[in-house]
């Protein structure tokens, strides 16, 4: 599996998100995500999620597997928008 680093010079692809909200011991769990004009990717497993802030926002931050490959999916609170990082 590759994993992936989220690091400035690494740039990110904006997707819309399919994902669970609730109120349980994990608020939010990314389920599907899709790319402009392609078909939605099924997330395999959420492996570990993080809040960090940057300025007057919160970025929760997901690694996921899609199939055997890791990736990283970035979701601005203040913008509502979703943010994928692959290799």
């Amino acid at each position: 599996m590759k994993n992936i680093i989220n690091n400035p010079a690494q740039k990110g692809e904006r997707v819309e998100v399919m994902a669970l909200f609730n109120y349980s011991r994990i608020p939010c769990q990314p389920l599907f995500f899709r790319k402009r004009g392609e078909e939605e990717v099924e997330i395999t497993e959420t492996l570990s999620e993080r809040i960090k802030f940057v300025g007057d926002t919160a970025k929760h931050i997901f690694q996921c597997v899609i199939g055997k490959t890791e990736c990283t999916l970035e979701f601005d609170a203040k913008s509502l928008a979703w943010t994928l990082f692959e290799a």
